[in-house]
């Protein structure tokens, strides 16, 4: 058997201890499969005294994890502390310069970073891999990047957030209110306690940038990804959705669109959809992930699974050494980290979404008096929106004045979404609106 590949671990929290238990549960099955043993040969984290459930005396500290890059004997450098920049970047950067392969679960990195890194990594004909950064121990990069490749993907979307996913599923079966369930979700520790990440919709969307860039051969673009979480919904808009035969999912999509010169353009967004009941992604609920991809041989490919936690990320970050450990030495070790060569990757621009035709369900709530549903009613027709249905249902007091309020949804038929914004701005600073209107657009096929 091959020399082992030995590893450095920055950062030894959840994730990063599920690494090791799963090192030393799985050891000899994982070397059978590698071809040669993985082997922890030194670890960092802030605090050297903490109780992590594990053993960590047999590893070498180090107390500075900046020092792995230049530390003999280390062959990959594996990356769990997490955010875009700061000392994970800094470790990231110098490690792939001293000739180290890379692993890591950090996507805000890899989503703001990932082309520089790529780029370094090529270079210096070393692995970069992220498998871990996106949807947990669902193989979705490697799916894509691997099973799927003799496929032009048409489309990538899914439910890439478990805390959302959660959260609104369990708004589903309870029948509570956001605020209500969020706390239950940081009880039990599936929100943060600050979940601004989560809910208002940036997780997902660092995620998003990362797979439409391997589905698609582009360069990755953070920036455009249009985010909306779900801070917003409540209990009677899940109600609403249930009865017109839908349920609420927050939702990652990418696609290729066309321009009006016929240029390529690249449309993302992270944002609440109405899901048919009979879609794959309708029935994902709790902390859990799906990734749907649409190959125009494959047709519809489904990856669900666990999204988060210790065990499942740390199987996408064993997963990715095994794959180093199987191909170091014999040429292929630097692969290609966004499926093409940065070089080759194509600069799409941002596709706007004001072409986009769909459905779209729109709720409101309004003060209770005479003439509001013809307002509503006046700016849907004058910005070129048609009513599909509409529905008028008592609310909560106004806490504003005490007026009486009532909650308005509407479900559009089909047609741009630039006309239901033009029909919003028409109601715009309206002192019949209460709060500004919901939309959340239906998922089509």
């Amino acid at each position: 058997m091959a020399q082992p590949l030995r590893i450095a671990l920055a950062g030894i929290g959840t994730v990063g201890a599920g690494v090791i238990r799963l090192l030393e549960a799985n050891g000899d099955l994982i070397a059978r499969r590698a071809g040669r043993r993985i082997e922890v040969a030194a670890v960092s984290a802030r605090d050297r005294s903490k109780d992590r459930g594990i053993a960590m005396d047999r590893y070498a500290w180090e107390d500075d994890m900046g020092a792995f890059a230049t530390r003999e004997g280390i062959d990959v450098v594996v990356e769990l502390v997490g955010g875009a920049d700061g000392p994970a970047l800094t470790l990231a950067r110098n490690a792939i310069a001293h000739g180290k392969s890379l692993v890591t679960a950090n996507k805000a990195m890899i989503a703001h970073h990932g082309l520089a890194l790529a780029e370094a990594a090529e270079a210096n004909r070393v692995a970069l891999k992220f498998e871990a950064a996106v949807a947990g121990g669902i193989p979705v990069i490697k799916g894509l990047r691997e099973g799927a490749a003799a496929n032009a993907i048409e489309r990538v979307y899914g439910i890439l957030n478990g805390t959302c996913n959660y959260i609104l599923s369990t708004m589903e079966d309870t029948g509570r209110d956001f605020a209500e369930v969020l706390a239950e979700a940081q009880a039990k520790g599936f929100a943060e306690a600050d979940p601004s990440f989560d809910i208002d919709g940036i997780d997902a969307a660092h995620k998003l940038a990362i797979l439409a860039s391997i589905a698609f051969g582009t360069r990755i673009d953070f920036a455009p990804v249009a985010a909306t979480g779900i801070r917003r919904i409540i209990a009677a808009d899940i109600a609403q959705a249930d009865a017109l035969g839908y349920y609420i999912r927050l939702l990652g999509i990418a696609e290729v669109t066309r321009d009006d010169n016929g240029a390529h353009c690249l449309f993302q967004r992270v944002h609440p959809y109405l899901v048919p009941r009979d879609h794959p992604l309708a029935h994902v609920d709790g902390a859990t992930n799906a990734v749907v991809a649409e190959g125009n041989f494959s047709g519809r490919l489904l990856f669900q699974g666990a999204g988060a936690g210790d065990g499942p990320t740390a199987s996408a970050v064993v997963a990715d050494l095994i794959d180093i450990a199987r191909h170091t030495g014999d040429g292929n070790e630097i692969g290609a980290p966004f499926s093409i060569p940065v070089a080759e990757l194509e600069n799409m621009r941002p596709a706007s979404a004001e072409r986009r035709v769909g459905k779209a369900y729109i709720r409101m709530i309004v003060a209770d008096r005479p003439g509001v549903l013809a307002e509503i009613a006046a700016a849907m027709r004058d910005g070129g929106v048609s009513i599909e249905s509409l529905i008028q249902k008592a609310s909560a007091p106004s806490p504003a004045d005490g007026d009486e309020t009532v909650l308005v949804a509407l479900v559009t038929h089909e047609g741009p979404e630039g006309n239901v914004n033009a029909a919003l701005r028409l109601l715009e600073g309206s002192p019949s609106l209460i709060e500004p209107p919901l939309v959340m657009h239906i998922l089509g096929d």
